[in-house]
């Protein structure tokens, strides 16, 4: 029993040290308050107070009446600047927070019938909702869902969307603009940069059919242009000198022959005459060569060799005093007035590329100048490195316009089609369906899943999904599509219907 009774009393010195250690700590709390509230306002009881207040940077809860450094960072106290008055306050205040408000969440029932609130939504997820007023992990507030705001959705409504209805106001400060749908011609092209290179069955190599010695060039730089028979080079060949006192003794014995009354005797000296001029021809021998050699009656010591055609000498193999034989190359002749087009088509392109069609050149240097070619060759075979297929095109070259090596652009036009067209901003891709918002009526956008046609030039045709005449949103229709996709969510949770694609 007395050992009862000294528990008890115990306990309650216990209890009584308790609540005297608390007290002290507040005693001392309230002066370290009192002492750190006299240094953020510390100032003299003499001291005439200016209405000014300085504050540091990095502890804006320090607070003084006079300049100085901060108690616990030691930089420079800045001063405040005076609020403006509270009128202005106000104003100014009103301006931002009427252009901050939701994009057509402030759409009131007419009459000004107070809306109720259904539920508050995640503002970051539509899908996270609360039957209260709460934050986000971000400290957001939820946003309220009114009731007015579940618009059912048309008849031709795109799944997962909902009908926007927005007032003049909200259309005209959003920035949302409408073009009609008209019944036009929608055409496009394929364009590519392509490279150009020479004609390749316009090239043509000159080679001696002999051996000897270059005696003179009639041509001595590349890039030269040479007419057709021009003169390129003359060639000194013991071969060919032989082979023109031949052709001449066989002229002589034919001569000859011709005085035998036996028919067959003539007959000899006339194909020994043949076979020496055609021995002299198989060398590529002129023809003016050959009479000047009938006529003059002696050989001459060096052959010029004449250019085959016009072109510009792309290749210069020989130089003075060189031997020559049949596998010398003397010169590379190129005709340019006819160039190719070297470019290439994506896999997707590919099926557009056809021999035959028409193609439009234009280079960056002259960009009045248009040239009118065709395509000439398509590869069967795909680039495994660049997924690409080479394309061939041919094109003309007045002037010289075209260099070879040069960047060029190529405009390879297909097949137009005529329907309704719209302009190319107002479809909306999302990769498993196009969507176009039309104006059904004043201030309402119904989201309509339509079929594209041919796409070029700004415009598109729609096969499906939108009438001749109809308005289309073609300018912020992403704000359509991010308030008509908020107001299908809010749909299918207040009455869940719907899903979204």
């Amino acid at each position: 029993m007395v050992a009862d009774e000294e528990t008890v009393a115990g306990k309650r010195r216990s209890r009584k040290g308790i609540v005297i250690g608390l007290i002290a700590l507040l005693l001392i709390a309230g002066g370290g308050a009192a002492w750190y509230g006299g240094l953020f306002h510390e100032h003299g009881a003499g001291e005439k107070a200016t209405g000014e207040k300085y504050t540091c940077g990095m502890h804006p809860w320090i607070i003084t009446d006079k300049p100085g450094d901060c108690p616990i960072c030691g930089m420079k106290l800045t001063k405040i600047e005076k609020q403006p008055e509270a009128g202005k306050a106000s104003a100014g205040a009103a301006a931002p927070k009427k252009e901050a408000e939701d994009f057509f969440a402030d759409m009131k029932p007419e009459g000004g019938a107070k809306r109720k609130v259904l539920f508050y939504r995640n503002p970051m997820d539509p899908m996270v909702t609360s039957p209260t007023p709460a934050k986000d992990d971000m400290g957001m507030d939820y946003v309220p869902v009114y009731e007015d705001e579940a618009v059912p959705p048309a008849a031709g409504a795109a799944e997962g969307l909902a009908t926007v209805r927005v007032g003049e106001d909200v259309l005209r400060r959003s920035g949302v603009q409408t073009a009609p749908a008209v019944r036009a011609t929608a055409g496009r092209s394929i364009r590519t940069v392509g490279i150009v290179v020479p004609d390749e069955t316009r090239v043509r190599h000159v080679q001696p059919k002999f051996e000897g010695w270059v005696e003179k060039l009639h041509v001595n730089y590349t890039g030269q242009y040479v007419a057709a028979g021009e003169p390129l080079a003359s060639i000194y060949s013991p071969e060919l000198l032989a082979t023109q006192e031949e052709y001449l003794r066989a002229k002589k014995t034919a001569a000859q022959f011709t005085a035998s009354p036996d028919p067959q005797v003539r007959s000899i000296g006339e194909d020994l005459v043949r076979s020496a001029r055609r021995r002299l021809e198989l060398y590529d021998v002129p023809a003016s060569f050959i009479a000047a050699l009938e006529k003059r009656g002696t050989p001459q010591k060096a052959v010029t060799i004449v250019a085959p055609f016009a072109g510009y000498v792309t290749v210069k193999g020989v130089f003075e005093g060189h031997k020559v034989d049949p596998a010398t190359e003397l010169f590379a002749l190129t005709d340019l007035s006819k160039v190719w087009i070297e470019a290439s088509l994506y896999e997707y392109e590919a099926s557009a590329a056809a021999v035959g069609k028409q193609a439009t050149l234009t280079i960056a240097q002259q960009p009045d100048l248009a040239l009118t070619g065709r395509v000439t060759f398509v590869s069967p075979v795909i680039s495994p490195d660049s997924r690409t297929l080479t394309v061939r095109f041919e094109f003309p070259n007045p002037g010289l316009v075209l260099k070879p090596q040069m960047y060029v652009d190529v405009s390879l036009a297909l097949e137009a089609s005529a329907g309704v067209i719209v302009p190319d901003a107002a479809l909306m891709d999302t990769g498993l369906r196009t969507v176009v918002f039309v104006e059904t009526e004043p201030g309402s956008f119904e989201p309509r899943a339509v079929t594209v046609g041919v796409r070029g030039d700004g415009k598109a045709e729609i096969l499906s999904g939108v009438r001749e005449g109809e308005l289309v949103a073609v300018k912020a229709n992403f704000l359509l599509d991010s308030e008509s996709r908020l107001r299908a969510a809010i749909e299918r949770m207040t009455t869940g219907k719907g899903a979204a694609k």
